[in-house]
């Protein structure tokens, strides 16, 4: 009896630690790209959605249980997240409601990741609507721009409410860590953030995606954490001269990472052009990296969008290993540094880039 449950527990134990396979369809969405990466950046594949929309994905090894993976619709900015404490996931899709999935068969963190995705994903779009407005609003406009200011704290303190609740209401789930440290770590205190975070089950703290987490909390608390220097890194510009990000040490730097098949970037664009505008004088620049494949269409966005600042890319997609190496799971996504070269803000959107610079370039 002994050697039985032994000989079973072993074969739950190989199911859980099996070759992840994800399955499943992406209607809507035909000669559109699907890519599929590794949360920490690994691991990368595509394929391009035929009629139907079926697709496989199997990466090799065997992951950690608590391993993420993401698929990214071309043209969307979001991702449709998983966990791989199952060996299996079959997720039918429709683009218009990307990254929220049709139905699903997968384990329970991936379920509880689709949770998240269905109360974010309107919030997310109040975000893309808050930014189209921001856009229409002149300068001299100043009623405007305190209803706006107002409209867009009232949005910033219902995020906070919803995103607190998911994080209360689903301890164990690794979504929940997700949505601490991805949309909610800016908007929070540093002690409500560290009580949120104690408040997870272990089962999430211990994970290395907890321990990283922990491991900055703890360094807040303390008060010794260190700047964290920006990896350097070199890739082509349009005309394939290799340009170096250590090449701009001594001005303040924004890495700004877009795509031209990005919705979300491109809104976002006329608000990262201003920002330029405003301070190219003052000792900063940008320096853009492209998630694109095809050169004709980034060349393009860059001439549409007047983004006359550098701008490189190894036109891998979401293969691009200075994303993978920055750890870029979503964008646009940004990364702002010191004239010494280390990261001190990072996802700076619409006017929470202008104040920012506002602060530092007196």
């Amino acid at each position: 009896m002994k050697r039985i449950f032994f000989l079973l527990a072993m074969t739950a134990a190989t199911a859980v630690q099996a070759q992840l396979k994800v399955n499943g369809t992406l209607t809507g969405a035909e000669g559109r790209k699907l890519y599929f990466l590794s949360e920490d950046g690994k691991y990368t594949d595509s394929t391009v959605l035929a009629a139907g929309g079926k697709f496989a994905f199997a990466p090799p090894g065997k992951p950690a249980p608590e391993a993420m993976y993401a698929l990214f619709l071309e043209g969307v900015g979001l991702p449709s997240l998983m966990v791989s404490d199952q060996p299996e996931v079959t997720i039918d899709l429709e683009a218009k409601d990307f990254p929220v999935a049709k139905s699903l068969k997968s384990g329970q963190q991936t379920r509880w990741m689709q949770d998240y995705h269905k109360v974010m994903r309107p919030l997310q779009q109040e975000v893309q609507a808050l930014n189209a407005e921001a856009q229409q609003i002149g300068q001299e406009e100043t009623a405007k721009q305190e209803a706006f200011r107002q409209k867009a704290a009232a949005f910033d303190a219902k995020l906070q409410s919803e995103g607190k609740n998911f994080i209360k209401a689903h301890p164990k789930a690794m979504a929940s860590l997700f949505l601490l440290f991805g949309d909610m770590q800016k908007r929070l205190s540093k002690h409500e953030f560290a009580n949120l975070f104690n408040g997870l089950d272990q089962s999430v703290r211990s994970t290395p995606f907890g321990k990283s987490v922990a491991m900055t909390i703890a360094q807040e608390t303390t008060g010794n954490s260190k700047p964290v220097a920006a990896p350097d890194f070199s890739q082509a510009d349009p005309q394939g001269k290799m340009i170096s990000l250590s090449s701009f040490r001594g001005k303040y730097v924004l890495i700004d990472f877009w795509a031209s098949w990005c919705g979300p970037c491109r809104m976002e664009n006329p608000n990262v052009v201003a920002a330029y505008n405003r301070f190219k004088d003052k000792n900063f620049t940008i320096f853009g990296v492209s998630l694109d494949e095809d050169k004709s269409r980034w060349l393009q966005a860059i001439k549409q969008d007047k983004l006359t600042w550098p701008q490189v890319s190894d036109l891998k997609g979401w293969g691009n290993e200075a994303a993978a190496m920055y750890g870029v799971r979503g964008i646009p996504q940004n990364f702002l540094l010191d004239p010494e070269g280390n990261i001190i803000a990072a996802n700076l959107r619409g006017e929470a880039l202008e104040r920012k610079l506002e602060e530092i370039l007196k």
